[in-house]
């Protein structure tokens, strides 16, 4: 079954309409990760995921976007806003558009999934999202790949065991560990991929995200106005504390400094189960 909007007809586009009102926006850069790694892992990998979804959901997945706050200090990057950018020029105005046009054509819910996850890319996905919830009157879900899958004790890394196990099982023949020597690796930032990535543990975590983008996806486009403003709550409580404790004078990845330990595991399955209260409530341990 296509999913991929640049690949339907008309028809077949007012047949998905009909069938899931719901559209995806995978999004990432241009990046350097690793010597063994593409440059386009973070969208290429938020693509595939929502198009997996899709497919076992329905739904429609708009083209990726590549570009974003940030990016590493690296050959082969194309950075738009400094890493740390509190505010963007290019990708949030972009981003309301593009809302604004899906709700146009008559899409009743919104995924904007994130493969490229710096602290300021995150903040700002969740942020448009909200805002465009409360303007559109439709449900926008802004959130990183991985806060999907906290669960699985998946917490991001930059190109190292986490992105490339991801990479192994979704497009095992652009992945080639052979290229790194030994650590530290140029440009990657985790466990050693060389010695801990696999395709195992990237199936275990993308079954993780497709799974429950696809329970979004479908549930998404039917919650009443009341559900939706529980979501707003929930996701505006999020954003804003990861906002309060990324304030000027402290350290942009503030907000991330419990996910690690798992103080934010139960995220994705209070969001797929329409726990929103849990999650504002949550919020307090980042």
């Amino acid at each position: 079954m296509e999913v991929r909007m640049e690949y339907l007809m008309p028809r077949e586009l007012d047949a998905a309409l009909a069938a899931c009102p719901t559209v995806f926006l995978p999004m990432g850069t241009i990046e350097w990760h690793g010597l063994h790694n593409v440059t386009g892992v973070d969208a290429v990998k938020a693509h595939a995921l929502c198009v997996r979804a899709a497919e076992m959901g329905r739904g429609v997945v708009h083209p990726p976007i590549f570009g974003g706050v940030g990016g590493l200090d690296e050959p082969h990057t194309f950075i738009f806003d400094p890493e740390n950018a509190r505010e963007s020029r290019y990708l949030r105005p972009w981003l309301e558009q593009w809302c604004r046009e899906a709700r146009r054509n008559g899409f009743k819910a919104i995924i904007l999934l994130t493969g490229h996850y710096g602290a300021a890319q995150q903040i700002l996905v969740r942020d448009t999202a909200v805002r465009m919830t409360r303007l559109l009157e439709i449900p926008v879900l802004g959130t990183p790949e991985y806060f999907l899958a906290l669960d699985e004790n998946y917490y991001g890394d930059h190109a190292a065991f986490f992105e490339t196990s991801l990479m192994m099982h979704l497009f095992p023949g652009k992945v080639d560990l052979d290229r790194l020597g030994e650590e530290p690796h140029q440009g990657v930032g985790g466990r050693d991929p060389k010695r801990f990535a696999n395709a195992g543990d990237g199936k275990r975590i993308c079954d993780a995200i497709i799974r429950r983008l696809a329970i979004l996806a479908r549930d998404m486009p039917e919650w009443d106005a009341g559900t939706r403003a529980r979501f707003l709550l929930a996701e505006e409580a999020l954003v804003r504390r990861q906002t309060d404790l990324a304030a000027p004078g402290q350290a942009i990845w503030t907000a991330w400094r419990n996910i690690a330990s798992g103080a934010f595991n139960a995220y994705p399955e209070h969001l797929c189960a329409g726990r929103f209260e849990e999650i504002a409530t949550l919020t307090e341990v980042l």
